[in-house]
Order: C-alpha cells, then structure tokens, then sequence
C-alpha cells in the first residue's frame, strides 16, 4: 500500500513530458472468441487463455516474460529510480521487533536485524534473559521466498507447531519444534490453508484444518472445498491423524477451532462458506472421550469470537443485534438466545476486537478509525481507558485471565512501531521496545479531514505530508483505499510511505464505505448493489484533494490491493481524467468470474456473485475488465501482481492489462510488472519489497513530472 500528492507548476511539467513520449509498442496478444451468456446477456471474454496458470502453460508463460521485458525496459530508463531503491533499502535497514507473547512462562518475539528478508522467532526465559534464536526463515531458502506463516506454543511452553508458506501461496506446511532443544520433529503436515494450531492443555496434541490433497493442476486454482477439522498427536504421521469435524452436506463450509483456556471445550467456529463474518458456533466437551459436538449457535446470523470462559458460560463478541459489536454471555446449559447477557453493551464507537486478559475484557473501539481501548470486569463494569500518545493504531493486548501484563504496539503514519508493556493491575504503560529509524518524527504531521461524497455522506481521510506544506495545488499525492470485507483502515507506519513523503509526496488514506471504520452499516452500505459508493467515496476524496489545493489531477496517483486494486480499476475506467497515475495491486478485476477460482467464494457476501441476476446487473456495470473502453485516454497505469498468488489468481492482472492496452488511446504506459515467486502480499521477502517499491516510485516519479527530494 502506497500513497502521493501533486501540484499546478509541476502539471505543466508533467503534461509536457507524457507528450514527448511515444506510445509504447506492447506484446502483441492473441483474443479469442468466447463468448459468455448471463441472464440473457451475451458478455465477450477475450483474454479467456490468460486464465491458465502461468506455471503450467507455456503461451501464458511466454505473454507474462514479453510483459516484463517491456515493463523492466521502460522502468530502466528512470534515472531516479536507483537512488530511490538506494534510500528505501537505507530506510528499512533498522531493527524490528513484534510485541513479546507470554506462553507457558516463556516469551516469544520476532526480530528483523535490518534488511533481512523473513523475520526471525525468538525465545526468552524472562524479559532479562539471553534471547535465543528459535525459527530462522532465512534459512529455509537462499532467495528468502519461504516464509513462517503460522506459530502456535502449547501451554506448557514445551513444543510449538509452526506453518511455513512457500513463494506466497495460502498453502501451508506444518511441523512442530521442540522449544527446549530448538530442534523440529518429524511432524509433517500438509494442505493446510486459512487455519491454526489450537494445542490440548496436556501439550500432545493440536487441533487444525486442512482440505483435501488437490488433483491435477488444481494446486493453485481450484476452489477450496471440504474444509475439515483434525487432531494430530505429536510424533506420529499425518495420515493417523483423528477425524473431529466435517460438513460434506455443505462442502463450502469452513471449519476452525480453538480450545478454551480451562482446557475442557473445544469451540469450533463453522463458516457459511462466503464471508468471515457469520458463523456457528458448535462445542465439544474434552474431558468425555465420547462427547458428540453440540451445535450452541445452528445458524450464520452474525460473527462470533470466541473469548474466553467461565466453566460452561462461554463469552463471545458478537455483531448480533448490535452492528457495532457488543460482548454477550451464553451459558451452554441454557443456549437459547432469550438467555444469553449483554455484558459490554453496544457502543457507539464499533467494537473491533475484545479479549480476556488479566481477568478483564480488553475491548478495542475504532473511534472514527483510531484506536480506543477500554476495559470492563467480566460482569461488564467499566475499569478504565488506555491512554496513548497521539493519533494512530494500537494492537496486541494478548495473554491469559491469570495475567498481570500484556504488551502492545502503538504505530501512526509519522510513527514506527513502539511496543508498551502494560500493567493489567495498575493501568500503566512503560515504553518497552522503540524503532530507530533514520527520519525525524517530528519533521512531519498527520491530520484527518472530513469530506462529504456523492450522496452526501461523510467520510473520514487521514493526510500526511512534511511540514510547512503549501496549498498550492502542486504537489504529487498518492492516495490510497481499500473499502471492502468490513476491513479498517487505520493509521499505521510504512517506510516506503515515509519515503513517499520525505520525496516532498502527499500521501491519503481514505475511509471508504464498505470497510468496518463505523460497524456493520458502514460496511454493508459498500457492498453488493451499493458497491458504487466505494468507487463514489473515492472518487470525492481525489476531488476534494483537489478542491483543497493539495494536488491537481495530473499529479495524483492512485493505489490498492485486492479489492483496493478492484477499486483502482474500477475508477480509472469510471473517471480517468481525475487521476495522473494509478497502481493497482493483485486485484479482482473481473467481476463475473471472480468466485470460479481459489478462494473467490469467500468474497460473494460482499460482491454477489453473476450467478444471480440482480447482482450481475450490479457487477457488469463497474467489473474493470469489462468497462474498459476503446479510444480512451487511461491514466499511466503500472498493474502489478504475482505468479503464485492463490487467493487472487494472477489471471484477473493479466486480462486487464491485455484490455486496458487493447483501449488505451493515448501515450500514457500501461504496464504490468509480475513477480515470480511470490503472491499475494504476506510473508514477501524484504529485497522484493524494496525493488516493487523503487520500481512503483519510479513509475509515478515519472508519469507526474515529480522533481524528489533525494539524499546525496
């Protein structure tokens, strides 16, 4: 995710350069005849073949290397490109820590020396001991494309079950170290994908999900079906693993477990197969060998987590007839829902996360997209408040309900992360761990505005930018958004938005509708017919940019991942005179086939889907891919995405960047960068970060006739 601003001196500049340049020659790319029919409608498919997977199809293989070569080529006559990959890669080289865990007396921590491309596990006996290296990803692969992507103690703190994840695919392998000797067993466990480790309390064993064993060439394109949960017993093979939980009547369900902190439940959560966000809720007693799983909550009406327990009353946060969220208790032996006890009632800030620490709930608010943390007592009585020190993003506060301490992160967009180790009994904050980066803090501010859209609601949008900025309407903007799955947008730290910024860039984060900033309606009101408020939220706050004097729209440029690269294509085709550049990221750019593949049959409750067709007439009207249009003037657009992104198939980049080349009427580049060994974004290692950062900086340095500011 990245961010800039631009101005009117500049625009001048900018307009002049584009116009000396030619129109670039792209790969010339094969279009086929197919044709689809949706309730009538017969819709033209093109670029269908790019659907293929890279790794198994030559022809595709071939388009995605001429893509490249003409993409590194036009990248490498940049001349400020080097001494951006320089800065950035100066940047990023300070030490990084995650938040210490407390587990079965031990501590667990992650540390980054400085440019490394995986984080390293760390173990301490106490906060005062010698660390000692547990898990060194970096030594799993010589191009650090194998990454930790799970971790998970037993509560004696003797063995951890771990996941690794090759080149970015959601797969993953799982194996079990024993912490003592730092030494992994011969535990193997395979086709995991979107589960955990959830140990017993006598440390034997752990609970996890896996799908079936792909056939053919489905690895990495299939749907994932028939999630089920297991028990794998420490030291023995996979295939003696015990069956605990399976729906084949709804294949699409998923399955997920975790066991309470007395040791006796097993809570499993079972997905309707189309969201997150709605579950059932169903318990096994641990302590009867022969004890059935019991359904407590037997339908997919709301989101329930799991908290914590008190014997059989079970708490949960929940969005349950309360779409900012509220914590409820359910006592299992009186389950119907006439019985169950608001504790935390309904707030009018949304309910993001709640835990059970320290013998209280530990509730996180999002007070208009800012961290507010309050605790209650377990009947639901307000304790106090955590205090930070400004405007930004606080996570963490995790541990058990005999816990005196927890830690927590504190981040903003001119703050690096710093860790606090918080007094559950007195309600203090020490500064525990602090980021040495090499910027000064308070060379630059953070602000949010308010702007209204379309329709005339309200959304929030966080700016960030040097000090003594002028509203002149010169400066180059970056502005970003995602507004999609109930997900928030919130201020955090980035080096390579610090670099944005220290170049003299702006860069706005934009709150829109579809995300969770104000609860389940804010969410809901981006979703399915209404999914063009997104697109209307976005558009308004690149027009207030502008109002405001920020930027002018040939220095704005535009970017998102996923479904924010959904959001960035579906505006350049809807208003692309308003942007100067745009970059969309592994993103769903056709709407029409987007739940055909991988994980797409997850994203439904928020898109629909064209199997139905009150929401095809929705999809087809801003599905990227399809509103492409000839003869149109596209703003400079560098797509990028990944060979071995499983959860976003790569064929949706490599069909709209055929279609967006095929239209583009004037000389603006549209070009796709597409990386090898890797997918989606998580666990990417650091050295790819940093040449897909200089390369989209160069990129946008370029097509806005931007002059940075650069370090000698």
């Amino acid at each position: 995710m990245t961010r800039f601003c631009w101005a009117v001196a500049a625009v001048a500049v900018g307009t002049a350069a584009l116009a000396e340049d030619k129109k670039l020659e792209y790969p010339k790319t094969k279009k086929g005849d197919v044709v689809d029919t949706y309730h009538g409608q017969k819709v033209e498919d093109p670029y269908r073949w790019l659907e293929d997977d890279v790794r198994k199809s030559k022809e595709v293989a071939d388009w995605v290397a001429e893509q490249n070569k003409v993409t590194e080529a036009y990248l490498a006559t940049i001349p400020e490109r080097e001494a951006i990959k320089k800065r950035i890669t100066d940047l990023y080289d300070f030490e990084k820590f995650t938040a210490p865990s407390k587990i079965g007396g031990r501590y667990f921590y992650s540390r980054n020396s400085g440019l490394q491309n995986q984080y390293v596990l760390y173990v301490q006996e106490t906060l005062d001991a010698e660390p000692r290296k547990l898990l060194d990803p970096n030594e799993w692969s010589k191009d650090g494309t194998v990454a930790l992507s799970g971790f998970a103690v037993s509560d004696d703190g003797k063995y951890a079950a771990y996941g690794k994840s090759e080149s970015g695919s959601d797969w993953q392998t799982w194996g079990v170290l024993d912490v003592t000797t730092g030494k992994p067993l011969s535990d193997e466990l395979k086709w995991v994908k979107f589960s955990g480790a959830a140990w017993t309390p006598d440390g034997k064993g752990f609970f996890y999900s896996r799908f079936p064993e792909p056939t053919g060439e489905a690895k990495f394109q299939a749907l994932n079906e028939n999630q089920t949960l297991y028990y794998h017993r420490v030291g023995t093979p996979q295939a003696d693993d015990v069956l605990v939980y399976r729906r084949p009547d709804h294949p699409r369900w998923t399955v997920g477990a975790e066991v309470s902190e007395d040791g006796r439940y097993l809570v499993i959560s079972v997905g309707d197969g189309t969201t997150s966000r709605k579950v059932r809720v169903v318990y096994k007693d641990l302590f009867e060998p022969l004890a059935a799983p019991v359904d407590l909550i037997d339908n997919h009406d709301a989101k329930y987590d799991f908290l914590g327990n008190d014997g059989p009353v079970f708490y949960f946060r929940t969005e349950a007839d309360a779409p900012k969220g509220k914590v409820i208790a359910v006592d299992t032996r009186k389950p119907a829902k006439a019985d169950w006890k608001n504790l935390v009632p309904e707030a009018k800030e949304k309910l993001e996360s709640a835990g059970l620490v320290g013998g209280l709930f530990v509730c996180s608010y999002l007070r208009d997209a800012t961290t507010a943390v309050k605790m209650y007592t377990p009947d639901g009585a307000f304790v106090r408040e955590v205090q930070f020190p400004g405007l930004g993003s606080a996570g963490g506060f995790g541990g058990k309900k005999t816990d005196t301490e927890t830690f927590y992160t504190f981040t903003s967009f001119n703050r690096a992360g710093e860790i606090y180790r918080y007094d559950m009994i007195t309600g203090t904050s020490k500064l525990f761990r602090q980021p040495k980066v090499k910027f000064s803090p308070d060379e630059y501010e953070v602000k949010q505005v308010f702007y209204t859209s379309k329709d005339g609601t309200r959304v929030p949008m966080f700016i960030s930018h040097k000090k003594g900025l002028k509203l002149d309407g010169t400066n180059p903007t970056l502005l970003y958004g995602y507004g999609g799955f109930d997900i928030s947008l919130t201020p955090s730290f980035s080096v390579s938005r610090l670099q944005w910024m220290e170049m003299g860039g702006v860069f706005a984060v934009a709150n829109l509708r579809g995300g969770g900033e104000y609860g389940d309606e804010w969410h809901r009101a981006g979703t399915k017919g209404k999914k063009q408020n997104v697109f209307d939220d976005f558009i308004a706050a690149g027009e207030y940019l502008v109002k405001e004097k920020y930027t002018a729209p040939k220095k704005l440029a535009i970017q998102g991942g996923s479904n924010g690269g959904l959001l960035v294509g579906a505006v350049i085709t809807q208003k692309p005179e308003l942007f100067g550049a745009a970059l969309p990221a592994v993103g769903v750019m056709d709407m029409l086939r987007f739940q055909k593949f991988t994980a797409g049959r997850f994203w439904t409750d928020d898109y629909g889907s064209s199997d139905n067709k009150d929401e095809f007439d929705a999809l087809v009207k801003y599905s990227p891919y399809h509103n492409l249009k000839t003869g149109t003037n596209y703003p400079p657009t560098l797509v990028t995405t990944a060979d071995t992104d499983d959860r976003v198939v790569p064929g949706h980049s490599f069909k709209f960047t055929a279609k967006i080349q095929e239209c583009q009427a004037g000389p603006a580049p549209v070009l796709a960068r597409i990386e090898t060994k890797a997918g989606h974004g998580a666990g990417k290692p650091t050295a790819k970060v940093i040449e897909e950062t200089a390369d989209q900086w160069g990129f946008l340095v370029k097509n806005l006739g931007f002059k940075p500011t650069l370090p000698k």
